[in-house]
């Protein structure tokens, strides 16, 4: 299945971890009436369904078992679940996501919640690393949301601190260094900017400033 513009319009946001593309995601989609999908919750679904089976995240066919167990993006419930969020499921994560049958399986569902969004909306936001270049190629309006990689590492500490979880920012940077490499450099699907997509950069902007350019560029591009 392939992703072809429709009546309902699509708006691409990538980005790395903690750049801000999932609040921004959010507040775009709330104010255009628009679905949104966390596209990397389909792959911090797959990697807790394989921990949870004590499964190994370097076996690629424990990796696709998982996948084709946790494969719903319509599931909202499902992809909610704050287990989904802790650090240890992003970075088995990003290695599950390194399985190219793994992105095969999930690319349909989300070609499909884009050219089909839930009623009553009528568009998709979708957030992850390939939604400009693999997922939704074709979509109207695309965004990169990038910020350095000591202001993402800061960001994330914050947050899973503010969650109970132990972590130092040592460590979450040093994570995030080797998360960046991975999804960069994969075979499948690496993480890069769309050509014809706005890269914005976060790490001076707050979430409003930041949210104001981002909507100015998608109301640009879907009039």
């Amino acid at each position: 299945m392939s992703y072809t513009p429709s009546s309902s319009p699509v708006i691409a946001i990538d980005g790395p971890a903690a750049s801000g593309k999932g609040t921004l995601s959010r507040k775009i989609a709330d104010t255009l009436g628009f679905a949104h999908l966390d596209t990397g919750a389909l792959y911090r679904g797959a990697a807790y369904a394989l921990m949870q089976n004590g499964g190994d995240a370097d076996n690629a066919q424990a990796c696709i078992d998982a996948a084709q167990a946790f494969c719903d993006p319509f599931n909202t419930e499902m992809l909610s679940n704050p287990a989904l969020r802790q650090d240890d499921v992003g970075q088995t994560a990003s290695k599950v996501a390194s399985v190219p049958e793994v992105r095969t399986i999930l690319l349909d569902l989300q070609r499909s919640f884009a050219s089909h969004p839930p009623a009553p909306y009528k568009g998709a936001v979708l957030d992850g690393r390939d939604i400009g270049t693999v997922i939704c190629p074709q979509a109207p309006a695309k965004l990169f949301i990038t910020a350095s990689t000591e202001v993402r590492a800061e960001r994330r500490t914050k947050e899973l601190q503010s969650k109970g979880q132990s972590v130092t920012y040592e460590r979450v940077l040093q994570d995030m260094r080797e998360r960046d490499t991975r999804d960069a450099g994969r075979s499948a699907a690496p993480m890069v900017a769309a050509e014809d997509a706005l890269i914005l950069d976060t790490s001076l902007l707050d979430i409003d400033q930041a949210f104001l350019q981002a909507l100015a560029f998608v109301e640009e591009k879907l009039s």
